[in-house]
């Protein structure tokens, strides 16, 4: 992975809607932008029960966006990141429905995992109250086979995501033909989506267990042979988070988006800077994604909240999704929690910009501090072109996290690539990816309480942001050659208000 910034967006949701449109973009408007693009799912089909991320076809481009072909012509000019959803497959997949006609019969009755396999003697209550769970409810579903044989099968999203046996031989031939046909494809890099619930043991969480590692560290091995490079995507308690960065390649670091909101909303840096002296540096840094803002990240341990705190108090936890909601005039709460059918227990449902007010002062801000942590920068279609909340979309699917998943047009893509706070926010990604300094060493300091100080040098090459919370001033001055000049700083940007 290059040490630029780097684009994650769907296919359809950016202009044209085809890989052949998102290629052209990539190379005319947005040329010299980004290092690499993420590809959300373009597997068949993109519009299933969870936005692609319920395959029926994990080795099909949907037809609606092109082809293998496309993809491999979009890997040639720019570097592609592709999912592969490691925990299930469409209920819709033809595996699953040659199961359900044939049962036992079936060449892939053993894909798919069920509860005998895990509790081959039955589960306690007290067993089944310690699985984690992402959304609320079952993680099982009860299924009848045309055969008259029931059986119930984990379903740790939703009924109609059917959890894979990763464990055994079906499901690890599934695995690999996807790794086969991504690296076939010309992607070079693979995010394992949903991987913390791959591996389920009775009388535990089933979620990121010690085999999971193991299982995690062998799938990444196969990757790597075929030259994929490995990010593991986890939402979790944030020491856990830590051991996670020893044992892969790569990880989200899923804290910075709420501690930054934070910082900004509260005027304080103490949760902040804690985080940057112990986070993993082989992360890549987000402040929005296609899912809600984490709060789960920087919150105290479920499992134990008295011995493993958050790195912010509860009482502030609760104040950081008041203020949002607040800023966003209310529209968060209809796309978070019970407000909306896809339920999110961690998570708050906004765009970046909308849970900043709008401020394109602050939102700049975010993104200076984002950009200089150390680690790759991701950036979110939505979060590019700091876009609001589609309030529009989120009522007629009800699924909450759309509130974050606008659909532009070319013409509406034309139109906020010219907005000034996007232009200013591609002036900051095109300074990330070229600066010198961004490849040597990173020091943070903090005085004051609000004031923080983030400095890259690289033999003669220095660059530093230098921002106070408490009003939102901030500035960056490089110095290369013996020469220092002040590149962009916070009284180039209009603020309007938020919420204090």
């Amino acid at each position: 992975m290059k040490n630029q910034v780097q684009l994650i967006t769907y296919v359809d949701r950016l202009g044209g809607g085809t890989v052949a449109d998102l290629t052209a973009l990539l190379n005319t408007q947005l040329s010299n932008v980004f290092g690499g693009v993420h590809l959300l799912p373009f597997f068949h089909p993109i519009d299933g029960a969870d936005a692609g991320f319920d395959p029926i076809d994990h080795t099909l481009v949907d037809p609606r966006l092109g082809t293998w072909d496309d993809v491999a012509t979009l890997a040639q000019s720019t570097p592609v990141m592709a999912d592969v959803i490691v925990n299930h497959v469409s209920s819709d997949s033809p595996q699953f429905k040659d199961y359900l006609s044939r049962g036992n019969e079936s060449r892939y009755r053993g894909l798919f995992l069920s509860m005998n396999t895990v509790f081959p003697n039955g589960a306690s209550e007290s067993q089944l109250l310690a699985i984690y769970r992402p959304r609320p409810g079952s993680p099982f579903t009860r299924v009848k086979l045309d055969t008259g044989e029931e059986q119930v099968l984990w379903t740790t999203f939703t009924p109609k995501q059917i959890d894979i046996d990763v464990e055994h031989s079906e499901g690890a031939a599934y695995l690999d033909s996807i790794l086969s046909r991504l690296a076939a494809s010309g992607v070079s890099m693979v995010r394992l989506d949903a991987v913390g619930y791959a591996i389920k043991r009775a009388g535990t969480s089933c979620f990121m267990l010690p085999e999971t590692f193991e299982f995690i560290d062998a799938f990444a091995s196969k990757a790597r042979a075929l030259g994929l490079e490995v990010l593991v995507e986890i939402h979790s308690y944030y020491q856990r988070q830590i051991d996670i960065a020893k044992r892969v390649d790569w990880v989200y670091d899923f804290a910075l988006p709420p501690l930054v909101l934070h910082a900004l909303l509260f005027k304080r840096i103490d949760a902040l800077t804690r985080w940057l002296d112990i986070r993993p540096h082989n992360a890549i840094t987000v402040l929005d994604t296609h899912d809600g803002i984490g709060i789960i990240d920087i919150g105290a341990d479920a499992t134990d909240r008295a011995l493993r705190p958050g790195l912010v108090s509860p009482e502030e936890l609760d104040q950081l999704v008041e203020r949002i909601h607040l800023n966003c005039n209310g529209e968060s709460r209809e796309a978070t929690g019970a407000a909306a059918s896809n339920l999110d227990l961690y998570q708050v449902n906004s765009t970046y910009f909308d849970a900043l007010g709008r401020d394109e002062n602050l939102y700049l801000l975010a993104r200076a501090i984002q950009f200089f942590v150390p680690g790759v920068p991701q950036v979110y279609y939505v979060g590019l072109l700091a876009e609001t909340n589609d309030m529009v979309l989120l009522r007629q699917t009800q699924v909450g996290r759309d509130i974050n998943r606008h659909r532009f047009s070319s013409n509406e893509l034309e139109a906020a690539l010219r907005r000034p706070v996007v232009q200013k926010l591609i002036t900051l990604i095109q300074l990330r990816n070229t600066h010198a300094a961004f490849n040597g060493k990173c020091d943070v300091s903090a005085s004051n309480g609000s004031t923080l100080e983030i400095r890259w040098r690289n033999g003669d090459a220095s660059i530093a942001l230098v921002a106070d919370v408490s009003d939102a001033a901030w500035a960056i001055t490089a110095s290369q050659d013996n020469t220092s000049s002040q590149l962009l700083m916070s009284s180039d940007n209009h603020s309007t208000a938020v919420a204090q």
